[in-house]
């Protein structure tokens, strides 16, 4: 026959649970009180505490959820409403390149035009290679060749006036006058 576990002790720590108090009912499965690190306190199977079924009051889930989400913190702006201007550069990129359900497919993946595979695995690598948008009245720009892909040396940050000087020529389709 096994030996039985020792008790848990007032004051021993189990991830981010510390425990406070025994609060076991008389003839029931042992309960302790405990205090989380961000504060809460609540009751705990001890068995829980023991096999690490329990590690918080849930903020520490909550927290893994955002690191897993979130790894570079640029989906967001710090008041949490809307990505960087780096960010949504990079997916809509990526998206009018691969998406054909994308309104301007037609004329950057329809044409051939790609995302260097380090760009499409990697808004990190991206970044590192882009840089941050040196201003508002900036966007992604492919320069110099404006036919090419985008990858390293060959995108850029551009006002208006400078990607229009970059432009294709603009065909005009014939007048069908009868």
């Amino acid at each position: 026959m096994a030996a039985p576990k020792p008790r848990i002790q007032i004051g021993e720590k189990f991830t981010r649970w510390t425990v406070i108090e025994d609060r076991t009912p008389p003839g029931e499965r042992r309960r302790y009180l405990c205090r989380c690190e961000c504060g809460t306190e609540k009751i705990v199977d001890g068995p829980s505490l023991r096999i690490g079924a329990s590690r918080s009051c849930g903020c520490l889930q909550v927290e893994l959820v955002a690191v897993r989400r979130t790894r570079h913190g640029d989906t967001s702006r710090d008041d949490g409403k809307k990505p960087v201007p780096e960010y949504v550069a990079w997916t809509s990129m990526k998206n009018r390149c691969t998406n054909p359900k994308c309104q301007r497919y037609e004329i950057y993946g329809g044409r051939g035009i790609k995302v260097c595979d380090r760009w499409t695995a990697s808004y990190e690598a991206f970044l590192a290679d882009v840089g941050r948008r040196p201003g508002p009245e900036y966007s992604l720009d492919r320069y110099p060749d404006r036919d090419g892909d985008y990858q390293p040396g060959n995108v850029r940050w551009a006002t208006r006036s400078e990607q229009m000087l970059n432009r294709r020529p603009f065909k005009r389709k014939a007048n069908r006058a009868a």
